[in-house]
């Protein structure tokens, strides 16, 4: 178990960097910097099988993710999330394929474990001294508990309003807690200027190679999970969208090895009403998304009013032939109960979003019930009881 990373390149212009360097966005156009792999050479001596015997992790996958030395590796035991089912979504809704990705059950409860872990990882090997993480909520306690169980220091710049719940998990975990006024794009800043005061590794979203490599590691799961086949589409919660980038660029590789066939599954944006910059941009057949102004949503990981590689997000839906669409909050704390009614699963209001989203389009007819639909619980809803009505109704 190796890892057949090559280089880093640019997104942009295509221009190559070691990936032995720690670097973080690209040098020459200040873009995102992809992780690039042999996948010549990793085709010829790996066949697909022999990940199956390995621990259900996502660092099974450990020859499409960016870390050489096994022995830099800080993991939790991310990944390996199972792909439920649907029984009584898919009966009230008429499908036959509906499945749901429960990344609640990562550690820390979200799937920021995954991205949090390969970018620790990375970093690690190459000898970084500590991090700054910028967030609004969940990738704080994902980066407190990495960075704890890596014994680096780590800072966390989070807006005032972002949840308690995520306050405390930083706290607990004794990583230092910067309460920012603003959003998320404001505490970014505060985490850029501290990390190159103090010689830190910054893991803004897209603003470092690897935890988009991380993320990617769901889309391998999902195919692997359904025999080395892809669904028709993938509805994903959207904030920063590492997760549809990481995905896309992972069954690219798939498809490049050999390893599985045909065309990649619609991807599809779900953004908060209140805060909805890509669903915007897309409709205008924009390539790059504004920022969107006095952004308000309860789902805190959807609040990122200017996706950095927004660009990136747009690619993906478009070349799948997915879309972009809101909903509400009000629609989303609904869609929480329901998916927990019918399924016993309990997502956060991110993942009930996508549950809102599938809905709208099975009613204008961009899906069809015949379809393979994978849902995206990015997290689990124990991160929001304040949204959910107590014994006494309140």
């Amino acid at each position: 178990m190796t890892s057949y990373i090559s280089h880093l390149e640019c997104t942009i212009c295509g221009k190559s960097y070691p990936h032995e360097q720690l670097i973080g966005i690209s040098p020459c156009c200040e873009k995102v910097l992809f992780a690039r792999y042999d996948l010549d050479k990793l085709g010829r001596e790996v066949d697909r099988d022999m990940l199956v015997s390995r621990p259900d992790t996502m660092w099974r996958y450990s020859e499409l993710l960016p870390v050489d030395d096994p022995g830099s590796i800080v993991s939790l035991g991310e990944g390996g999330t199972p792909l439920i089912k649907s029984v009584n979504l898919a009966k009230n809704l008429g499908m036959r394929n509906l499945y749901i990705k429960e990344e609640g059950l990562n550690p820390t409860g979200t799937f920021k474990a995954r991205g949090i872990s390969a970018a620790v990882s990375k970093a690690v090997e190459l000898g970084v001294n500590g991090f700054t993480m910028p967030s609004a909520g969940n990738a704080a306690g994902a980066a407190a508990a990495y960075g704890a169980r890596a014994g680096m220091e780590t800072k966390v710049f989070m807006p005032q309003d972002a949840p308690d719940a995520n306050k405390k998990e930083t706290l607990v975990a004794g990583s230092e807690l910067n309460l920012v006024e603003g959003l998320i794009n404001d505490a970014g800043r505060e985490a850029v200027a501290v990390a190159k005061e103090m010689g830190l590794f910054d893991l803004s979203t897209l603003k470092e190679p690897y935890r988009a490599e991380g993320k990617k590691s769901m889309g391998l799961e999902v195919v692997q999970q359904l025999g080395w086949k892809m669904p028709d589409a993938m509805i994903y919660p959207t904030g920063g969208g590492t997760g549809i980038i990481g995905m896309y660029k992972g069954f690219k590789e798939l498809l490049e090895l050999g390893w599985i066939e045909g065309k990649q599954p619609k991807f599809i944006s779900v953004q908060a009403d209140g805060c909805q910059p890509i669903v915007r941009a897309f409709d205008a057949g924009a390539d790059t998304s504004k920022m969107w102004e006095n952004a308000t949503t309860k789902a805190d990981g959807l609040r990122v009013p200017h996706p950095f590689a927004d660009y990136l997000i747009l690619e993906a839906i478009r070349a799948t032939g997915g879309t972009a669409l809101a909903v509400s909050d009000q629609e989303m704390i609904a869609a929480m109960y329901e998916m927990a009614t019918a399924e016993g699963i309990f997502p956060a209001p991110e993942g009930a979003a996508t549950l809102v989203g599938l809905k709208k389009l099975l009613d204008q007819k961009f899906l069809d019930p015949d379809e393979s639909v994978v849902l995206f619980n990015t997290g689990s809803g124990y991160k929001y009881l304040d949204l959910i009505s107590g014994p006494e109704g309140k």
